[in-house]
């Protein structure tokens, strides 16, 4: 990999410039249907803010059928760079060793400080992911973070790119093999993103735009007006949020079974001890306690995931619905005007 990253403070915020925003928005819209990866490179500067400068695609596995996640949505759906294919990994790793070499040469940074990778309708808690993101806060940098591109919903008017790491509590939970419980919401921590663009870039951007009215000392009559935005046609999107939170919700219910199943014998097996008073309650805690620390024990991470994606797809649904209300209003009061100035017209000729 690149050089480590030391982490004198925690990333508390991320300067994302336009062009690695583009690359990655080019890379993840070019693959569809095809959930893919890449590399984030900056610098970390201060006040705990990451500067992220450049990013650029990992090669594709061999076998391009495991980054499709159209079929169903599932976990098992998302590794758009599996660890099992060890042609691709080596590949991989050749490939970003000398991407590193070529942007040396041509002074780009080249200190890896995350990776970034594309989702389908915000769906990003799996295992796959969190093993990954894991990865990177061990080896390379506690501040190491994952961009996440949702094609999806930015298709419908909103750039989705949410910067997340995992928390130090679910990083000491993992390093100890602990099977304890955490809130879902703690697992990970979004971070907020700032888009940033040099000085120049910003002066093109506003000459180009000043160009698509015409002259500079042209007053521009009106206002721009962005009509995808009041685009009415969301039953697709919210049967595709409904179908998946409908499955996570049946994931959700088949490890709570687990749970229960596992719980019920722990507890007959303690219960058979027949002891009484103080000392046994302590001696049934402690058995209990050691009864899920065991290996056959279900691992409470998987159902916590599962929570934390169901959450968020009750918020985007949400988010969603209220705007979708606020257009219905919108398109309420147009309708009633109209309505108005047809009657009056029809009394005002008869």
């Amino acid at each position: 990999m690149a050089a480590i990253i030391e982490a004198d403070a925690p990333v508390t915020s991320v300067k994302l410039e336009g062009l690695a925003a583009l690359k990655i928005i080019k890379h993840c819209q070019e693959s569809l249907p095809t959930m893919v990866t890449g590399s984030l490179l900056g610098l970390m500067i201060e006040d705990g803010c990451l500067e992220i400068t450049h990013a650029f695609p990992f090669p594709e596995p061999l076998d391009d059928n495991k980054g499709d996640i159209i079929k169903t949505g599932h976990e098992d759906d998302f590794n758009a760079k599996t660890i099992d294919d060890e042609a691709a990994a080596l590949d991989g790793h050749e490939f970003q060793l000398e991407m590193m070499k070529m942007l040396r040469e041509v002074n780009v940074d080249n200190n890896c400080v995350g990776w970034y990778q594309s989702m389908y309708l915000g769906t990003h808690s799996t295992m796959s992911l969190l093993e990954n993101q894991l990865a990177y806060q061990a080896d390379l940098s506690p501040n190491a973070v994952v961009i996440l591109y949702d094609p999806m919903q930015t298709a419908h008017g909103q750039l989705v790119l949410k910067c997340y790491r995992l928390t130090d509590e679910v990083v000491r939970l993992r390093s100890t093999g602990k099977n304890n419980f955490i809130k879902p919401k703690n697992i990970f921590q979004e971070v907020p993103v700032t888009l940033n663009n040099p000085g120049l870039v910003r002066a093109l951007l506003r000459d180009m735009g000043d160009g698509l009215h015409g002259s500079y000392g042209a007053r521009v009559n009106g206002a721009d007006t962005t009509f995808d935005r009041l685009d009415l046609s969301t039953n697709p999107y919210l049967e595709k949020h409904l179908e998946f939170l409908c499955s996570w919700v049946d994931d959700l219910a088949a490890e709570q079974y687990k749970f229960q199943h596992y719980t019920r014998s722990l507890r007959n097996n303690v219960d058979n001890r027949n002891a009484k008073g103080r000392k046994a309650k302590e001696e049934l805690a402690a058995a209990i306690e050691e009864g899920w620390a065991r290996n056959d024990a279900p691992r409470r991470l998987e159902s916590l995931l599962i929570s934390n994606q169901i959450r968020t797809y009750c918020d985007q649904v949400e988010k969603f619905a209220g705007g979708g209300f606020g257009k219905l209003y919108l398109t309420k009061g147009l309708h009633y005007e109209e309505e108005k100035k047809v009657a009056s017209s029809t009394s005002t000729s008869s």
